[in-house]
């Protein structure tokens, strides 16, 4: 088979699963589709005569670098860039709000602390841990320490 047409074969293969990237996100198209760009520029290296094995070669690189730098830099802010990725911040996080919530708070297990479990405390669920091994069901408890993330609750 002719040089040229594997070297020809190679190119639009490798552009073509650097496209498919786009549909099929996960690495794998695109790098393989980067190792056939090298392999033809390997192919032209090696079977075009002076100068244009260089200029060929030179050209694959330069179009994959190029290509890889577009790719990061303005796929993120394409329509299809933004649906395949999280925008959303999430600055804090808490299961409860904290200046809602005091130390002597008073309460309602409604499930078995094991030690970890829901309770009812100011008319909100919340993920509760007991200072006790266990709490039963639908008995009262106290808060008893607040920390970022943790309500400490003890049985009344």
């Amino acid at each position: 088979m002719d040089p040229l047409i594997i070297y020809l074969i190679l190119l639009s293969s490798g552009f073509a699963l650097i496209g498919i990237e786009i549909f099929i996100p996960g690495g794998i198209l695109g790098i393989i589709g980067s190792i056939l760009w090298v392999i033809a520029a390997f192919i032209g290296w090696n079977n075009f005569d002076y100068p244009y094995n260089g200029l060929s070669a030179f050209a694959i690189v330069i179009l994959l670098i190029l290509t890889i730098y577009v790719w990061i830099k303005f796929f993120p802010k394409s329509k299809i860039g933004k649906s395949l990725t999280l925008n959303d911040v999430i600055d804090e996080s808490a299961s409860y709000a904290e200046s809602d919530l005091k130390i002597g708070d008073e309460g309602v297990a409604i499930s078995t602390l094991r030690p970890a479990g829901i309770a009812l405390i100011n008319d909100q669920r919340l993920d509760v841990i007991s200072d006790s091994s266990w709490v039963e069901k639908n008995s009262k408890i106290r808060v008893i320490d607040v920390q970022k993330g943790h309500i400490e609750v003890e049985k009344i």
